[in-house]
């Protein structure tokens, strides 16, 4: 979730640039930088760390161009250095990019085999060298840009300027947002309407697959087809001290959308996406291979985030992990042989009842670490060591993006466990890096199926009671679909482990009784297929979320079967954390009820 800015203005804009990219501080980053056209050269100036030192060198070597783009970049492939800072500029091009570029090495391979030069460690180079290349070969800049974007794999943003061409800037969205800012003769690009609030209120918002031509006199949007699309252009009220909804009804919506951009980035922050192995955190006051246990305690959807990585270290890394809700494991009084690890889950970081449990463990001598969204929080600052999700704000008192943040965490240290442990070879940790990488671009596919979610949700919402069920890693989702449903639409629903039902749930099925299954093709699908035979039997009606050899193998008939991408069983969880937050986001906005602040919930629950 790094920041993007692009104008094409009347005057100099690289003080406007920084002016923007200071509005897009609070998504956190290590460096930053701008490139604007001097009489119709690409020039750019750069700096490690704060903004501030970004204005030094400006201050020292100024820029006067009127057209320019700028970034505040959070490092993802290669350390967060000048060289490695954005823009990036090729031959006749100068590239921001937000998200991952997933087959970069290929691409990169290519290029290099065609005798270009690649000046830093980032997946972005990849991109400007190619459009470049396609310059060479006697391209338009559009065309070059097309042609590109036709090569990359992944979830992204891009703002692209170009020599010689000071009344042209080309931006392209895929999974990561990006919004267009309409001035008098003047044009913006922005990540969200904060980084263009100082500029512009007319915000158009491109959807997943648009790309857009600017120049001083307006936009041409075109989908992923290539054909002119028309994105309906709104008045934003936001400003530098709030964070805007765009063009989403609610915050909710928002966040649902945000986490191909947000897990993508927290990847990064634990996954080498050069080496493709992971990072082992400086000052790790522990060894995974000296562990003999795990203790994880969190709070609501936290401690679903913490069942799933139950499945992952137990499998992954042969570590056995016992978890609790905090209410309960602080009152336990539970025996912690000292030198072990405890693990504490939450997104403020200042959940009494988890940080009540932290500081039993911490009595009990144990290794303290805490998978928090805020790292100035309580339970950060009384933790050894902290594993930050990079969510950014989430305002929705339902959590969707700190929620698979999270899971994007666990399942990076469920790996780097596994490799210290010698569980994992190198091949297999590689193999396994490489699948969490791909997570962003499989739920920019998931949300491809909003549309269907949101006509289900319309027959959801005559329900009075909903059960969900789920086998292994399925299972924790399960409890947290149905979580999300009761939060913000007030219908009952229980989530439950498929292989449970036979003991108690199915006496509640009969005809009316909507029965959510979550089931991938996996190892135990043909298990959870029987029970859903089961439920077919007794007039239940599936709604089944799987993906293709599921939908096939399944031999039952649904009321609705939401099919899936194809992915890896280890990121499963993340990605099918996407059709359960639509499913309740849409059943909950059809009944009217106050989504993003839902009777009796708070967002952070202080008190016991």
């Amino acid at each position: 979730m790094c920041g993007i800015i692009g104008i094409l203005g009347r005057e100099p804009v690289a003080p406007l640039l920084v002016d923007g990219l200071k509005r897009l501080e609070y998504r956190g980053y290590d460096s930053a930088g701008v490139a604007t056209l001097e009489e119709g050269v690409l020039t750019r100036r750069r700096a490690e760390g704060k903004l501030r030192n970004l204005e030094g060198r400006l201050e020292a070597e100024p820029l006067a161009g009127h057209s320019g783009i700028g970034h505040t970049r959070w490092a993802t492939h290669g350390a967060p250095t000048e060289a490695n800072a954005h823009p990036h500029i090729g031959p006749g091009v100068a590239v921001v990019h937000n998200g991952i570029i997933e087959n970069f090495r290929e691409l990169r391979a290519e290029l290099t085999g065609e005798g270009v030069t690649f000046a830093t460690d980032t997946d972005t180079e990849v991109v400007c060298q190619m459009i470049g290349a396609y310059l060479g070969k006697g391209g338009t800049p559009t065309d070059a840009v097309v042609k590109t974007l036709a090569r990359l794999e992944g979830a992204f943003a891009l703002a692209i300027l170009f020599d010689g061409e000071d009344d042209l800037l080309i931006g392209a969205r895929r999974g990561s947002p990006l919004a267009v800012g309409y001035g008098e003769g003047e044009m913006y690009l922005g990540s969200d309407a904060i980084a263009l609030a100082p500029f512009t209120s007319r915000i158009a918002y491109l959807d997943d697959g648009d790309w857009v031509v600017l120049t001083r006199e307006g936009a041409t949007i075109r989908d992923e087809a290539g054909m002119v699309a028309e994105r309906a252009i709104q008045t934003s009220s936001a400003s530098a001290a709030m964070v805007d909804k765009g063009n989403y009804r609610h915050f909710m919506a928002k966040e649902i959308h945000e986490q191909p951009d947000v897990v993508a980035r927290t990847l990064a922050h634990y996954l080498d996406l050069n080496a493709m192995t992971t990072k082992v955190p400086e000052g790790l006051p522990f060894d995974f291979a000296n562990l003999q246990r795990v203790v994880i305690t969190a709070c609501g959807t936290a401690f679903y985030a913490g069942l799933v990585a139950k499945y992952w270290f137990e499998r992954l890394a042969r570590l056995p992990v016992d978890i609790d809700v905090a209410s309960e494991f602080r009152y336990r009084e539970t025996p912690l042989d000292p030198g072990g690890l405890a693990l504490f889950i939450s997104q403020s970081g200042e959940t009494a009842d988890t940080l009540a449990s932290l500081r039993y463990c911490k009595a009990e001598k144990q290794h303290i670490g805490a998978v928090v969204n805020v790292k100035e929080s309580t339970i950060a600052r009384e933790s050894d060591v902290i594993f930050p999700t990079i969510a950014g704000p989430e305002i929705g008192v339902a959590s969707t993006k700190a929620f698979t943040c999270q899971l994007s965490v666990l399942a990076s240290m469920a790996v780097m466990a596994g490799r210290q442990r010698g569980v994992l070879s190198a091949d297999d940790e590689g193999r396994l890096v490489r699948a969490l990488t791909e997570t962003p671009r499989y739920m920019v596919d998931a949300l491809k199926l909003e549309p269907q979610i949101e006509r289900l949700a319309r027959n959801l919402a005559k329900a009075s009671d909903i059960l969900y069920l789920g086998r292994g890693s399925s299972y924790p989702l399960a409890m947290e679909g149905a979580l999300k449903l009761k939060e913000i639409s007030y219908i009952h629903a229980e989530g439950y482990a498929a292989g449970e039902l036979k003991h108690g749930p199915i006496a509640l099925i009969d005809e009316t009784m909507p029965v959510i299954v979550i089931a991938p093709y996996d190892k135990v699908f043909e298990k959870t297929a029987s029970n859903m035979q089961e439920v077919a039997a007794r007039g239940g009606r599936i709604i089944l979320i799987t993906d293709q050899k599921g939908a096939a193998a399944a031999g039952v008939e649904t009321m609705e079967t939401l099919v899936m991408p194809d992915v890896p069983a280890t990121i499963a969880p993340m990605v099918y954390s996407i059709p359960i937050q639509l499913l309740a986001y849409h059943t909950a906005v059809f009944m009217g009820t106050d989504v993003d602040q839902p009777r009796n919930l708070a967002k952070s629950v202080t008190v016991e």
